[in-house]
């Protein structure tokens, strides 16, 4: 019986979204929080994933609301143009034919994020500036003496 409850579980969970899979350690060590009240979230997978470029994490949160998916499971397309394409929003016209040349798939999460990096080192954020205006505001670290220091 108890197998026949997990397997209905587990089915209705894939179905319906279950349960997040969360780590715990197994002894916690001192001074550390546990992980268990910690769910993985897509927004801080991009923030680890973009921890050494944390524009590219503020540009997600203009571009996708850290959204790669839709509520249906298909890839996040742009409102304005359907050609923009998962989490970071890489224009597939003009992205894909060089993309699949590095091998990233725009449409997988760790491609987009991927080739967006790659795209952020060979030209900066200026692929991204149509949402300027949102994440230059987050951008900013701190003022110092009204001079705004960022992290781009």
């Amino acid at each position: 019986m108890i197998e026949l409850t997990t397997g209905v579980l587990f089915l209705v969970g894939t179905f319906y979204g279950g349960a997040t899979l969360v780590a715990e350690p197994s002894a916690p060590i001192a001074g550390e929080q546990s992980l268990v009240n910690q769910p993985i979230t897509l927004e801080s997978y991009v923030r680890e994933y973009f921890k050494d470029t944390p524009i590219l994490a503020e540009i997600a949160r203009c571009e996708s609301r850290f959204r790669h998916l839709t509520r249906n499971g298909k890839v996040l397309r742009g409102e304005l143009t359907p050609d923009d394409l998962g989490v970071m929003q890489v224009n597939e016209f003009y992205h894909e034919d060089t993309a699949k040349v590095l091998g990233y798939d725009l449409h997988t999460l760790d491609g987009n994020l991927a080739y967006a990096k790659w795209l952020y080192h060979k030209e900066g954020t200026v692929p991204w500036y149509s949402s300027s205006k949102c994440w230059q505001k987050g951008a900013t670290l701190a003022k110092v003496d009204g001079v705004k220091i960022g992290t781009n």
